[in-house]
């Protein structure tokens, strides 16, 4: 019925959905720096520490399209 296949809801879900999700808790991360008054370092390790996972899964994609697998 429809031209759209289930590897392409994936695909556009894994890209688009995910890219927003890792928006919105960056904006959360943000906005518990804000209101707690971490100050600048405060920030910076509230960043490092929370969004670490989130940049080893975008390195993983890197690494992937990089080595062409």
């Amino acid at each position: 019925m429809f031209a759209i296949t289930e590897e392409q809801i994936s695909r556009f879900g894994l890209t688009w959905g995910l890219a927003l999700l890792i928006g919105f808790m960056l904006f959360i991360i943000w906005d518990l720096a804000r209101k707690s008054g971490a100050g600048r370092l405060g920030t910076f390790i509230l960043f490092f520490v929370l969004a670490f996972g989130m940049l080893g899964f975008l390195a993983k994609r890197v690494i992937k399209w990089v080595m062409g697998l």
